[in-house]
């Protein structure tokens, strides 16, 4: 038998597979249409747990499913820099990318699937990517290709 939040999720799934959610705000208008009341925070736990991510979809930011995002390759990576990426800092042997709210995992998960061999490991929260790194030279290094086929923005 599921649980209360295994059938939220459930249905949170279904809703992201069956059309474009543009905000968690629109989510839980139709969850609660479905009989399940929830506040922000549970819709914003629930989307990270699912794995789900913000992406842009004929020119609009919707929900997808990681199965929804197709793997990343070089020129996707560069999108996703330049569409997702505010600002990329470094902090002794990490890189710092601040990205909008909910979009930090579609960059962290194109960026685990790319072959920088200065990046040993990501940790992705809802707008903060951190890139671990083994030094601090190569923290800038790797700052520095990042910049390069990045944001546009200083």
């Amino acid at each position: 038998m599921q649980t209360l939040k295994q059938r939220r999720q459930q249905a949170i799934g279904e809703l992201i597979s069956s059309g474009i959610l543009a905000s968690q705000e629109e989510l839980a208008d139709r969850l609660s249409g479905l009989g399940f009341a929830v506040t922000q925070a549970t819709i914003s736990r629930d989307l990270e747990q699912i794995g789900a991510v913000k992406v842009r979809r004929d020119g609009q930011f919707s929900y997808a499913l990681p199965e929804q995002v197709p793997p990343a390759h070089a020129p996707q990576l560069s999108s996703l820099l330049r569409d997702f990426a505010r600002s990329v800092d470094v902090a002794v042997n990490l890189v710092v990318i601040k990205t909008p709210p909910g979009s930090a995992h579609l960059v962290g998960v194109a960026l685990d699937q790319s072959a920088f061999p200065e990046l040993v490991g990501t940790v992705c929260g809802d707008d903060t990517i951190f890139l671990a790194c083994s030094s601090a030279a190569a923290a800038t290094k790797l700052a520095s290709k990042l910049k390069a086929i990045g944001p546009s923005r200083p």
